[in-house]
């Protein structure tokens, strides 16, 4: 990528850029300070700009090198030099890189290429898209344009959309050694809405009046803080009685079985007693065949769809309880661990988190004072509110 960079031994900056595949160090007599690395970084941008368009000519900006008489009667323009379409090249950098994706990623992946850049780009050499292109395109998502259609599209869902355009263009200027014309964009700034656990007298209702079938599925949701795809693959082979643990190692996504979110979403949960009440209740019921611990009537995992739309929200709207996504379930477990008292460092290791950052970030108000025990608090509130085997 080029840069302003020093000499070590005079302090002096000079350009360090490529051009038509060589590598370009052009020195200056200017000393590395603040204001002399803003003037030569326009001076690069410049370049940059004109090497992208095809009108750079090197010995306007470095009449006296050496380095120009390479590229002396070489005809400049980037039309001369080939690239594929950009529908082309996508195809075979999604080729490449499905093999590390997850199935469920290659197909938001897929969905962005068919739905969105392949149109906007598809019949552009790679080498010719310019970052004015790109910034307007994304202004267009922004806007809630695509081509004649309106859409309403987020500053995250548009973040997720530049992502892959990003990485193809990246690549293909690695590839075919062209400065790639995404550079300096930034991320659109993310306003993240704030979390809305349910309060001890919410789950309380909640649990009271879901549907039989559905209490322990709900009861295990608010007291473990598991991800919906983490609860809904859950296996009985994961799941340890004798010791009270949970083994998160599968998920279920779009109905299929595959790996943890992250790396660090394999872990294990400890169980209060609530949890484990309801595990040796569901044990003594299942069908010995069925894998699953929330099974549906065919045996097979729960579509969390059906469950929200079917189940938990027309149960919120008969308690008068304002509409919240499940997942709010996995905030209720951190909030009330916190407010139990529990050590930040298990609260993290339970919501496969690997530092505490996000509790204190997201969680701060509900973290009440520094007196922890790992569990034994959380257990000890549970069986105060009336959650214990014996209410």
């Amino acid at each position: 990528m080029a840069s302003i960079r020093s000499r070590q031994d005079n302090d002096a900056l000079f350009f360090d850029f490529r051009y038509r595949g060589v590598r370009c160090r052009e020195q200056t007599l200017l000393k590395d300070t603040v204001v002399n690395r803003r003037k030569l970084q326009t001076v690069l941008n410049r370049i940059e700009k004109e090497i992208n368009e095809g009108t750079f000519n090197y010995r306007n900006f470095f009449p006296n090198s050496p380095i120009a008489e390479k590229f002396e009667g070489v005809v400049t323009s980037i039309e001369e030099h080939e690239t594929p379409l950009f529908k082309e090249f996508c195809e075979e950098w999604f080729d490449e890189n499905t093999i590390r994706w997850k199935e469920s990623y290659r197909k938001v992946v897929r969905i962005t290429l068919d739905k969105y850049l392949i149109p906007s780009f598809g019949d552009q050499a790679v080498s010719k898209i310019t970052r004015a292109s790109i910034l307007k395109f994304r202004a267009s998502l922004a806007k809630g344009q695509l081509g004649d259609q309106e859409v309403t599209i987020s500053n995250d869902r548009v973040n997720h959309i530049m992502t892959p355009l990003r990485m193809i263009l990246d690549e293909a200027a690695d590839r075919y050694e062209f400065n790639t014309p995404y550079r300096n964009i930034k991320v659109l700034k993310v306003v993240h809405r704030d979390i809305e656990p349910f309060s001890f007298a919410e789950v309380h209702q909640i649990l009271t009046n879901v549907r039989p079938d559905y209490r322990d599925y709900f009861l295990v949701r608010f007291f473990t803080g598991l991800r919906t795809a983490e609860i809904d693959g859950l296996q009985w082979k994961y799941v340890d009685l004798a010791n009270k643990v949970i083994l998160v190692r599968e998920t279920v996504v779009e109905g299929k079985v595959t790996t943890t979110k992250t790396p660090e979403s394999r872990r294990g949960v400890q169980m209060s007693q609530p949890v484990y009440d309801a595990f040796v209740r569901l044990n003594a019921s299942k069908k010995s065949s069925c894998k699953f611990v929330f099974p549906n009537l065919k045996g097979n995992p729960l579509n969390h769809r059906n469950v929200t739309q079917r189940v938990w929200y027309p149960l919120l709207d008969t308690l008068g309880l304002k509409r919240r996504n499940p997942y709010q379930t996995r905030h209720t477990a951190a909030s009330l661990w916190l407010a139990a008292g529990e050590n930040p460092e298990w609260i993290a290791r339970q919501m496969g988190h690997t530092t505490t950052r996000m509790l204190f970030t997201v969680y701060s108000r509900y973290i009440p004072n520094l007196t922890r025990t790992d569990g034994a608090a959380m257990n000890s509130l549970l069986t105060t509110q009336g959650f214990s085997e014996d209410e």
